[in-house]
């Protein structure tokens, strides 16, 4: 190859070095004391050569797909027409879509997993873009560094940039959704009917899954959360996503769905989208009970988030970051309970709990109705969430194959402690 200068030979050294780190960790694999070891690795090197991999990669392309919009999702035997639409080319919308993303987005690929290795080249960045968009937008450097050869490097860019081509004809399949969507005025007309093949919107939920994963799990957000505790300001807000679900694509074998699929294990997030839950009756007041908690645990979503909690616990999972984090949210998700449960009982008159037939300890009481006339206990946060305590490591020991004791305890009361002092802290600088 000859000798290129400024920019090619920058993207040709990032080529190169791709090459190298992958031809290297196959030569790793190759047993010392084979002794075809010395064949087996110049047959290597030779198979990673610039020309010849590349080459034999503008071949293996034509097995994968670049898609915004990939099909495999709705139904993983489901065979059909995936697309590529660039967000920003999208039309805008007044709601959230794929749109939305413009340049600053993540393509998906789907096709033949063994030749995922191509799309690896093609996300090679290059001055904050990679070769796949640099070749979309006919970079003449790219080309050639690809090859000295003019007609080689524009059969390789061709080829390449075929992958975010449709493939086919297009198509639907017997097993893919279908909808059939009113556009006309008569709903009793066939004519007035589209029917529309919904796609996944891969990149969207990528994007998605990036942001939650963000506001859950970073660093920054759990420094952002501990402020929120400790009554103390942090730049970065919180963000909770209440009734969270996680789809899982692909079983084990996650690849087979789509690449952004397989870098996320599958995972792919549902946000809440509930109907209005129908109160029955006006809350009634909590009379002739000794403690909230028997009607709390009876509440919409209670029982479930105990269940998830115990449920995880019982798995009796490593003691490490991950576990404590995975404990804290789903434990985060039943105070949000409880405090919601709080919060409606203090829409009542104030002083509802005077009634002479109100049996709660002193600590319920200030929490259920703001405007109780009995003295406020000063330390009736920490009393409260320590009974909190106790009914949790109740409820989690319920089933006799988890033992709660004191570090669980301490753990649940410091939690609401905390929760409880940075609502009150809220209310009280209101406007």
């Amino acid at each position: 190859m000859s000798n290129l200068s400024g920019r090619s030979a920058v993207i040709r050294a990032v080529i190169a070095q791709f090459l190298k780190e992958r031809c290297d960790a196959k030569l790793e694999k190759l047993k010392a004391d084979d002794p075809q070891r010395d064949v087996a690795a110049q047959a290597l090197r030779a198979q990673y050569e610039h020309s010849t991999w590349l080459g034999d990669a503008a071949r293996r392309v034509s097995q994968i797909q670049a898609v915004t919009h990939s099909l495999k999702p709705t139904h993983p035997d489901a065979k059909g027409t995936n697309l590529y639409c660039p967000p920003a080319g999208l039309p805008p919308q007044v709601l959230v879509g794929s749109h939305c993303l413009g340049d600053d987005f993540a393509s998906d690929v789907v096709g033949n997993a063994a030749a995922l290795d191509v799309f690896k080249l093609l996300k090679l960045e290059h001055e904050g873009r990679n070769l796949l968009a640099l070749m979309l937008a006919g970079d003449a450097d790219v080309a050639a560094a690809l090859s000295d050869q003019p007609e080689q490097a524009a059969e390789w860019v061709e080829a390449f940039t075929s992958l975010v081509q449709a493939r086919g004809r297009v198509a639907s399949h017997t097993l893919a959704k279908q909808v059939y969507w009113l556009v006309g005025e008569d709903p009793v007309s066939d004519a007035d009917f589209h029917l529309l093949a919904p796609l996944y919107a891969s990149s969207l939920a990528h994007q998605v899954h990036a942001v939650i994963q963000d506001d859950r799990f970073s660093e920054a957000a759990k420094e952002a959360r501990q402020a929120r505790r400790e009554k103390e300001f942090h730049e970065r807000p919180t963000r909770d996503y209440l009734n969270l679900a996680v789809q899982k694509l692909g079983g084990t074998k996650p690849q087979n769905v789509s690449q952004l699929n397989s870098e996320r294990g599958g995972n792919n997030y549902l946000l809440a989208s509930l109907p209005p839950v129908w109160q029955a009756r006006d809350l009634a007041p909590l009379l002739r009970s000794d403690t909230l908690f028997k009607r709390f645990e009876r509440q919409d979503g209670v029982w479930q988030a105990v269940k998830a909690l115990r449920d995880f616990l019982e798995t009796d999972p490593p003691k490490t970051m991950d576990t404590r984090d995975a404990r804290d949210e789903l434990a985060l998700e039943l105070i949000s309970h409880f405090v919601l449960f709080g919060v409606a009982f203090r829409t009542l008159p104030d002083g509802w709990s005077d009634d002479p037939e109100c049996r709660l300890h002193p600590a319920e009481k200030v929490w259920v109705d703001a405007g109780a006339a009995d003295e406020r206990p000063s330390d009736w946060p920490d009393v409260l969430a320590g009974r909190y305590a106790n009914w949790l490591n109740g409820q989690l020991s319920s089933k006799q194959r988890l033992h709660m004791g004191d570090p669980e305890h301490q753990h649940w009361q410091t939690e609401l402690a905390d929760e409880l002092a940075a609502y009150e802290w809220e209310m009280s600088h209101a406007d």
